[in-house]
């Protein structure tokens, strides 16, 4: 895992590293860098006498932890030329080196459970900065960057339409098969490992506790909406109708001049998408699902076209139903994501794949592409579930206020990475991550 984040920055130029694009974006050091901060805390906390990397490191590199002392601000990581790109890797080496003799120690420890299990969650942790390094390498360079792609599948269904899907409870989250879901960390009731033991099957805290939630009957899409969907609504003026729109979203198509999703650009009256692999008309990418739209603007375009977007528990129950309407670790069963099934980041692709082209993929009522290709935005709030308890103070507690809820992952997100009760959260206005959406509808408004 810490080799593949090196393995996504390698294309770069040395000047690519240091520079940062937006305020919401982060440069490249500083992501190759603060993966290694976080592991240095552990070392700090763990391992007897050990001496701090640099009192420097440890302010640039902290993002929003309150707890490890002063930080940069977030909008000013690209306004520093030191540490230098070169000193940063020094200091990644020096704690992989720290790190690996560190775990060869471990397992004789009385609190190893609690040190493997910050190991994981920062591995877990690195994956996360993987995705954003794609995002923020996206905004940086787009089309200039040399990314190692491999050939776009061919879609090889024709997916259209929504399924209609049954009502009732539901049990809403993650929970560890054959044991309690709301165990806490080090408890031993019934025998119950630990959550974070070395054999356990990762999950966050905020996909816990498992609970029960009841679910109107619905219909959710069987295809995330696609680039020519979006066109459609583009071409019905929808961003130029103030009815579509909640009022944050009308203020940023007016502010901002939102026309057309990020990426988008206007050449000779015909729309064009940049990417990864260079300039491509739209209407040649009709059949791929849209990306790099906001909350707001998957919202306006669900109420232009008579439905709403769904909420995540619609969104989990669609995903994991099995045929005998028990629950299901994935879209496909309980068998791991491979690049049969999904388009994620080892597929190679850096892009969306067509709508069709994983029918390996597809759940028990016949919705495609439910995980990777883009991360889909729900209706839902992000908030705690019933029960909640915080595993790692600062991580994902403190985000509980003012963010939607999106599931599903990306073409940026690992394998291993990804299950279908994973709650990812950003601002409803934000679009430089790799976001598109489905739509539901209720079942009272079904024809």
């Amino acid at each position: 895992m810490r080799a593949r984040t090196l393995e996504i920055v390698a294309p770069l130029e040395i000047e690519d590293y240091v520079i940062q694009t937006a305020e919401f974006m982060s440069p490249p050091r500083w992501h190759i860098g603060h993966t290694s901060w976080f592991f240095e805390t552990v070392l700090q906390k763990f391992q007897p006498g050990y001496k701090i990397y640099s009192e420097d490191f440890l302010f640039f590199f902290n993002s929003y932890y309150e707890g490890f002392g002063p930080r940069i601000e977030r909008p000013k990581r690209g306004t520093r030329s030191r540490p230098t790109v070169a000193d940063t890797r020094k200091y990644r080496a020096h704690i992989d080196e720290q790190m690996m003799r560190f775990i060869e120690e471990v397992s004789s420890r009385d609190d190893a459970d609690e040190i493997l299990s910050i190991v994981r969650l920062g591995l877990e942790h690195e994956m996360q900065h993987q995705e954003l390094l794609v995002y923020d390498i996206k905004h940086l360079l787009c089309d200039q960057f040399d990314a190692p792609t491999m050939p776009l599948p061919r879609s090889i269904e024709c997916v259209s339409g929504m399924v209609e899907i049954e009502g009732g409870l539901f049990e809403l989250g993650y929970g560890e098969r054959g044991s309690s879901p709301t165990v806490r960390e080090g408890s031993e009731e019934s025998g119950v490992k630990p959550p974070h033991s070395k054999n356990y099957e990762f999950a966050w805290d905020n996909e816990r506790p498992q609970h029960k939630v009841f679910l109107e009957d619905f219909s959710i899409d069987r295809a995330p909406v696609s680039v020519g969907d979006y066109l459609e609504f583009m071409n019905d003026g929808g961003y130029q109708d103030f009815r579509w729109w909640h009022s944050p979203g009308w203020e940023k198509v007016n502010t901002e001049h939102w026309q057309a999703p990020l990426y988008w650009e206007q050449h000779d009256g015909e729309w064009i998408i940049r990417d990864f692999a260079g300039l491509h008309r739209a209407s040649d990418k009709a059949n791929e699902p849209v990306s790099h739209v906001s909350f707001l603007e998957a919202s306006a375009y669900a109420k232009w076209a008579g439905k709403r977007l769904p909420t995540e528990a619609e969104w989990e129950k669609a995903a994991t139903l099995s045929s005998s309407n028990s629950k299901q670790n994935f879209p496909w069963g309980d068998a791991a994501p491979d690049d049969s099934r999904a388009n994620l980041f080892e597929n190679g692709l850096w892009s969306v794949a067509p709508i069709g082209a994983f029918p390996d993929g597809q759940t028990s009522l016949g919705c495609h592409q439910m995980i990777g290709d883009v991360w889909e935005w729900t209706t839902s709030d992000y908030s705690p579930y019933p029960g909640f308890k915080s595993d790692f103070d600062e991580y994902n507690d403190k985000w509980f206020v003012g963010q939607k809820v999106l599931r599903g992952g990306s073409f940026a997100t690992p394998q291993i990475h990804i299950r279908s009760t994973y709650r990812n959260f950003f601002y409803p206005h934000e679009r430089w991550m790799i976001a598109g959406f489905r739509c539901a509808k209720d079942a009272r408004l079904r024809k």
